[in-house]
């Protein structure tokens, strides 16, 4: 059975294409654009707030695109235990609508950053991350301005404690360092997920890196677990 992916469009979306070729060509699912003028995200299995610059990023990376229309419906999806990936902007976008804590701010450096990096994998009971082990070190490429993830001190301990952390930066070898980190989030903090573990947000791309065609195929597993996941469900 085809799992249903939903991918919202703003204007100024530029990842958007990328997971929908992931799901559709590379993981053979059905998959469907939703623009952001439409106020029902539809039958579907899961929604991806792709990357991009939504309305060109003014005021402030996603502070636009959470009053979009189709927005509402996002957040009652979530609520109900629909699953909610955010990449990048999307990962914005899911903060300033309030499904997940704390905020994305200006690169540490004050630069646009776009490399690959290294992530390590904190949690492993997600749909997202099922499919990974423990400490797995993935390659993936990140390309933001807005990257650096902040909470308070009260709302960080609250996201540790509960083991939301789903991926830190990290080098070659596993370890945190504030070398590792490229854009200062708190923590390493590179994905997190929301108290239920439906909703995940995460700067670095895995749509950019999930057939092998295109060098590595790290991110492929995100995708393989929540397919799984969902036709589990079923």
């Amino acid at each position: 059975m085809s799992v249903r992916f939903g991918i919202i469009v703003f204007p100024g979306s530029n990842c958007d294409h990328d997971a929908y070729h992931v799901v559709k060509h590379v993981f053979g699912q059905d998959a469907r654009f939703i623009w952001h003028k439409e106020t029902s995200v539809g039958d579907v299995d899961m929604i991806i707030v792709p990357g991009g610059f939504s309305y060109g990023d003014y005021l402030r990376s996603g502070a636009i695109a959470r009053f979009s229309p189709i927005m509402k419906d996002v957040v009652r999806f979530a609520s109900n235990g629909g699953l909610v990936l955010g990449i990048c902007n999307g990962f914005q976008i899911l903060c300033e609508s309030g499904l997940l804590p704390g905020a994305l701010m200006r690169n540490e450096s004050l630069r646009f950053v776009c490399k690959n990096v290294f992530l390590r994998t904190e949690n492993t009971a997600s749909p997202f991350t099922s499919g990974l082990q423990q400490g797995a070190v993935l390659r993936m490429p990140v390309a933001h301005g807005e990257g650096n993830y902040f909470a308070s001190d009260e709302v960080l301990d609250r996201i540790e404690n509960e083991g939301r952390v789903a991926f830190r930066y990290c080098d070659e070898s596993g370890q945190v360092t504030d070398e590792a980190n490229p854009n200062g989030s708190l923590a390493g903090i590179a994905g997190l997920l929301n108290e239920g573990g439906n909703v995940l947000g995460m700067m670095p791309h895995p749509e950019r890196c999930s057939e092998a065609l295109l060098g590595r195929a790290d991110g492929a597993p995100l995708f393989e677990s929540v397919v799984e996941a969902l036709q589990m469900s079923v």
